[in-house]
């Protein structure tokens, strides 16, 4: 579980609600004709704007927001440097059978041991990481797209309720009502966009930056150790990947 992202959406919504309860009756707060609007608007003009496998696939995909599972690159820098000191000494093809940690990795080294030529291996693999950002960048993209439609949802939502308000100044108990809806859409389009939908295309994001730059240095680390690069030369390469504040802590340490 992504601390970050668990704290930042509880906290975001906690703040909100206690503001509200703080205020007065939170159940002023609650109108059906405004959430059907702002929830059924967003979610069916979302739709249109995505295929329906996209549009079901994305909430599966949110979960990686809340379920980090991409490995610290240094972790993976030691490891490819470990495997690229046992292929230098005894061959690729000790490496058959070793418990490696990430799959892409795992992937790498059984082409290499199957005999694949380097730039097989590269293709192969390169495409795997252009297809997977892909993959993910369309399960983002609708939650950017809800980000995007959910206070225009809110605005529509307002809008009626000012037409209704105004049609109906002659009857003052349909003032209220009318009132609540505009101003209540607006509030629940902001909300949603801003505590949620946002947030979590952006966590989205990121986690798909951190998986493309391990696959990345994955690689690179693969394309070495069929090479047959030095581990300590493969090391400093690899060392790239990281921010020099941890490449001069990694060298400290070695």
């Amino acid at each position: 579980m992504d601390l970050a992202t668990l704290l930042g959406m509880i906290g975001a919504s906690g703040v909100i609600i206690g503001a509200i309860a703080l205020g007065g009756d939170i159940m002023l707060f609650i109108n059906v004709p405004s959430l059907l609007i702002v929830i059924g608007g967003t979610a069916f003009a979302v739709m249109f704007r995505a295929t329906m496998g996209q549009f079901i696939g994305s909430f599966k995909v949110a979960m990686g927001a809340f379920f980090s599972k991409n490995v610290e690159p240094q972790t993976l820098i030691e490891e490819a440097v470990e495997l690229a000191n046992v292929a230098r000494k005894e061959g690729i093809l000790a490496l058959e059978g070793r418990e490696i940690s990430h799959p892409f990795l795992e992937t790498g080294i059984s082409m290499c041991i199957d005999g694949h030529p380097p730039e097989v291996v590269q293709k192969v693999l390169s495409k795997d990481i252009n297809l997977t950002i892909q993959r993910q960048e369309a399960g983002y993209s609708v939650f950017k797209a809800t980000g995007d439609v959910a206070p225009a949802m809110g605005m529509i939502g307002t809008l009626i309720g000012l037409v209704q308000m105004l049609a109906n100044m002659d009857d003052p108990k349909a003032i209220g009502p009318a009132m609540a809806v505009a101003l209540l859409t607006t509030l629940y389009g902001a909300v949603i966009a801003n505590a949620f939908a946002i947030p979590i295309a952006e966590k989205l994001k990121l986690r798909s930056i951190e998986e493309k730059l391990n696959k990345s240095l994955i690689l690179e680390s693969i394309s070495g150790i069929q090479e047959g690069v030095n581990p300590r030369v493969l090391e400093q390469m690899l060392m790239t990947y990281l921010p020099e504040s941890q490449r001069q802590n990694a060298g400290k340490d070695g």
